[in-house]
């Protein structure tokens, strides 16, 4: 069976036009009071708009000023903190964990020197907004020298247990045995020799770059909804 089509028909009579009529007309006025409460609001809340649409586009400027303004300080510290190979082969022990640190800055981390008698397999601390707390463990050596396996154990073991970091990492300015790297990526220990210290130090490259390291927020604040 076909479905029930309803069909409008044209009033009859006298007085179903004139009803027609006046409802016609009650939905005229009915649109017409709207339109006029409508345009109302908008002219009494225009100052409010206006203030809400300027505020918005200030604040966009601003953040847009404050990016350019940060990438310009990065690019000029960039530029500053350069170190060469020979120049970083010529620091002493004390001074080669200095100079990572600085480097650390420079990428935006905020760093400091820690190594000391004692200090756990960690010479330098860092915090990064994005990718959480980082060790370095360095290893000024001769351009030949080769950081062992025994370093990437060390690391490995304090690394998470004592300094609480999210990332470990051993630079050497110069060189890693087969073992020892094999050793670090199996378990999370980042290493840079002596070409990606060049990389690092010379090139300007970030050493989140370098390392591929990840952004962590969105992880810890599923962490934090889930707790």
């Amino acid at each position: 069976m076909g479905g029930i089509r309803m069909r409008l028909r044209a009033p009859r009579g006298r007085r179903e036009r004139v009803a027609a009529v006046l409802v016609a007309l009650a939905v005229v006025t009915m649109l017409v009071q709207a339109a006029t409460v409508l345009w109302r609001a908008v002219v009494r809340g225009w100052p409010l708009a206006v203030a809400v649409a300027v505020s918005v586009l200030l604040a966009a400027a601003w953040w847009q000023v404050r990016r350019v303004r940060l990438r310009r300080a990065q690019a000029e510290l960039v530029a500053v903190l350069r170190l060469p190979l020979d120049r970083i082969d010529s620091l002493g022990d004390a001074e080669f964990e200095f100079a990572l640190r600085d480097l650390l800055v420079r990428d935006g981390w905020s760093a400091q020197r820690v190594g000391q008698a004692g200090d756990q397999a960690a010479d330098v601390i860092g915090r990064h907004a994005q990718r959480g707390r980082i060790v370095l463990q360095a290893k000024h050596t001769t351009v030949g020298g080769k950081v062992d396996s025994k370093v990437m154990y060390q690391v490995k073991g304090t690394a998470g247990p004592v300094h609480k970091a999210d990332v470990a990492v051993v630079v050497t300015n110069g060189g890693f045995t087969r073992d020892a790297k094999a050793w670090g990526e199996r378990h999370q220990v980042h290493w840079v020799d002596r070409e990606r210290l060049r990389q690092w130090a010379e090139d300007g490259v970030p050493l989140h770059i370098l390392l591929r390291l990840p952004a962590r927020r969105a992880r810890r604040t599923a962490v934090r909804r889930a707790a």
